[in-house]
């Protein structure tokens, strides 16, 4: 049997970190995942998912992220059902993250931050531009031809902060709609 799970998307508010009797952390959330088609009207509808996070990984989650955070995670369904105060059965569907990723650099989440603030609208990705940057990891050499820092780093950002070595470079940002991707 596999039970799979694999999202990118945004978080619709700042995750919910809680701790059990135990001691053990669990971090609730909701993603907000464009679908591929759009509908009738051209527009593109969303799926909004609850999922759960445990232990470190929740924390860490926590910390690392807020409203509007563009996130990769990978998981399971689960399937579970309680009894309410009033005696009904209540039916939960979420994603138990196993794995995450954050896919924005955090000037980008910054920046993302500040902007909201100031108009105060979400767009959980459906349309919106995506920034260029390059990833440097900890090997010796660079496939791209810039040399590679220690660690992981991500220079995300715009045209003024890409260096003279990024070979898709240039000074000019490329337009691509979520049309163009393959995925």
């Amino acid at each position: 049997m596999i039970n799979r799970v694999v999202l990118v998307g945004r978080l619709t508010r700042d995750v919910e970190l809680r701790y059990t009797t135990s001691g053990a952390a669990v971090g609730s959330f909701t993603i907000a995942v464009n679908r591929q088609f759009t509908n009738a009207n051209g527009e593109r509808d969303t799926d909004f998912i609850n999922a759960v996070i445990w232990r470190k990984s929740a924390e860490n989650f926590a910390n690392f992220t807020s409203k509007g955070s563009l996130v990769g995670i990978e998981g399971r369904i689960q399937t579970r059902n309680y009894e309410n105060q009033q005696g009904q059965r209540v039916y939960v569907t979420e994603v138990v993250v196993d794995n995450f990723s954050l896919l924005e650099s955090r000037a980008e989440s910054e920046a993302r931050r500040s902007q909201s603030g100031s108009n105060n609208t979400n767009n959980f990705g459906g349309g919106q531009q995506r920034s260029q940057g390059n990833f440097n990891s900890s090997s010796s050499q660079n496939p791209f031809g810039a040399p590679a820092s220690s660690g992981n780093v991500f220079n995300g950002g715009s045209a003024n902060s890409q260096s003279s070595n990024d070979p898709f470079g240039g000074g000019q940002e490329i337009d691509i709609s979520d049309d163009d991707l393959p995925f």
